[in-house]
């Protein structure tokens, strides 16, 4: 059991695991702050509707930025923490102020397709691994976001 680490795992395999979860976080923590500028600067008719929606996500993500990070220091690594770190690592790219809820909403079902697409390469990652925590974690992320893509996409009429 030399090149394992103290939960068990390759060591080699946890490092690309957290490289991959740094990935994640960085796209997490941007898309967390898209959100966050979307709630305060929604204007229009639907308001009422978005702002508080728009809540509950950026609620939902600052938790799962943190488990993230968490399961990084469970793999014996370190999570990344500041936003120039996020923003050269993220396929997410910060956004202007967007006020107009169609563009707000088309923009969060752009993220959460980024962030579904690296949380099925940790899924796989994490499986050959043998990675249950990570593999859980995923597949659970996986199958809630992927019920939030059909009902922000039923809002657009897609």
């Amino acid at each position: 059991m030399k090149n394992t680490n103290l939960i068990g795992l390759d060591s080699d395999k946890a490092k690309e695991l957290a490289e991959k979860l740094n990935e994640l976080l960085a796209n997490y923590s941007i898309f967390y702050q898209n959100t966050r500028g979307y709630h305060w600067n929604i204007k229009g008719e639907k308001f009422f509707e978005l702002h508080v929606k728009f809540e509950e996500l950026y609620n939902d993500l600052v938790l799962k930025i943190d488990e993230v990070a968490e399961r990084i220091l469970t793999l014996g690594h370190t999570p990344k923490h500041n936003y120039a770190d996020y923003r050269a690592a993220s396929q997410i790219k910060e956004s202007a102020q967007v006020s107009d809820g169609i563009v707000a909403v088309e923009d969060i079902l752009s993220s959460f397709q980024t962030i579904i697409i690296l949380q099925r390469e940790l899924l796989s990652l994490s499986s050959d691994a043998d990675d249950e925590g990570t593999s859980a974690l995923m597949s659970d992320y996986i199958s809630s976001q992927e019920k939030l893509v059909w009902m922000y996409s039923s809002f657009l009429n897609k």
